[in-house]
């Protein structure tokens, strides 16, 4: 069987995956980058490493190699490409194709009604009903996107994002993070509104004199001034490190000695991989509910803690939580930990994709039980916090 694989770049999110797919199907497994990444990414860190693995190709220098390989691959995976004729093409001759998708709607799903939307998700999606293609959804909201718009029904599934999984020993799990002293609070990302990095200096004005911590900020952005200023007013300055920009493998590191991490980020958030990464770390995670990561990954209460609706007062609660219940944050980051390494993973993900597709090209839909691959559920983004504490 030969899967190619087409997006935008290849990235430290997407490369394990691709990894586990080249161990199963060696030179069978392709993937397609369309642009060189963006100048940006590279300032924050991450690096071109991808590029030089040997399953990856280059449309803007091998067009006929890649061109070739969209049309007579057994199965297409079709990200974000910019390069939708493509796609289409492909799903035009009825060949076996699954879609990689983040939200349609992230600012709001009033835009379903557009009807210049609609044309355009029509030629994309709609039209495509009964063909054999089928939607992985990279966050939780996306099902309820495609819903409203009446596509791939009954052949949505559960996926995200697998950066690299870390596996520890019993012993060096349980040496992880000191335990005997203060609680240390990291926050990763870069410092722009989505991602509220705001809050954390609140938190720590907050905190201040009623607990033993610190708050590590790993990241940079437009908002740092501000930040640094923010810090200043609230008589914190000493309570906050910030880093600058971290290397994938730096900030992993960090996560390794952190007790909680709080994730932020509102609506505008897709996925959110420093989820993955974190849990993956040992690290209890409050997860704002609206972000596409927290409601795949999380059971609140049991491997982490969600907030609602990215209210700062909420998410303050759960931190407190952890604070004064230690023995649970504990446990919670022991189970975020068998979430990520025995489930969420790309080793996984890439076995189950293979097992799925193996009865996709017979007729048959066989979903997973749990986690990449299982039936997505559409839930509406206001309901999505009720359903999580229905579904405990």
């Amino acid at each position: 069987m030969t899967i190619t694989f087409i997006s935008n770049y290849i990235n430290h999110h997407q490369i394990p995956f691709s990894n586990a797919c080249y161990r199963l199907l060696g030179d069978n497994y392709h993937f397609i980058q369309c642009e060189p990444m963006e100048q940006e990414r590279l300032a924050m860190g991450w690096n071109r490493e991808g590029e030089k693995l040997p399953y990856v190709h280059f449309l803007y220098e091998e067009e006929a190699l890649c061109r070739r390989l969209v049309m007579e691959s057994d199965v297409l995976l079709a990200g974000w490409s910019g390069h939708e004729e493509l796609v289409q093409e492909r799903l035009n001759e009825g060949k076996l194709t699954v879609r990689v998708s983040e939200r349609l709607y992230r600012e709001g799903q009033w835009k379903a009604v557009s009807p210049k939307g609609l044309v355009h998700k029509y030629q994309e999606h709609i039209r495509y009903r009964k063909s054999p293609a089928y939607l992985l959804c990279a966050g939780a909201y996306v099902p309820s996107d495609f819903h409203l718009i009446h596509a791939y029904p009954g052949k949505m599934f559960k996926w995200g994002y697998f950066p690299e999984t870390r596996f520890y020993g019993e012993k060096e799990f349980e040496g992880l993070k000191r335990e005997d002293g203060r609680v240390e609070i990291l926050w990763a990302g870069r410092f722009i509104p989505l991602k509220h990095p705001e809050f954390m200096v609140r938190l720590a004005g907050d905190l201040k004199g009623k607990y033993d911590f610190h708050v590590h900020m790993a990241g940079s952005g437009q908002m740092e001034d501000e930040l640094k200023s923010l810090a200043r007013e609230y008589g914190v300055e000493d309570m906050l490190t910030f880093y600058g920009f971290q290397t994938p493998d730096e900030v992993r590191n960090m996560m390794e000695k952190s007790h909680i991490f709080p994730f932020t980020s509102n609506h505008l958030e897709g996925w959110g991989a420093v989820v993955n990464e974190a849990m993956n770390s040992g690290c209890a995670v409050v997860g704002n509910v609206q972000a596409g990561a927290v409601p795949y990954l999380i059971r609140h209460g049991e491997n982490g803690l969600a907030y609602p609706d990215g209210k700062y007062e909420k998410m303050k609660e759960a931190v407190c939580y952890l604070m004064e219940h230690p023995g649970e944050r504990k446990q919670m980051g022991r189970k975020a930990y068998a979430t990520i390494a025995n489930l969420w993973n790309a080793d996984y993900g890439a076995k189950e994709l293979l097992r799925m597709i193996e009865g996709l090209k017979e007729g048959r839909i066989e979903p997973a039980q749990e986690g990449p691959l299982s039936a997505a559920p559409v839930v509406r983004p206001g309901k999505m916090y009720e359903y999580m504490q229905a579904h405990i």
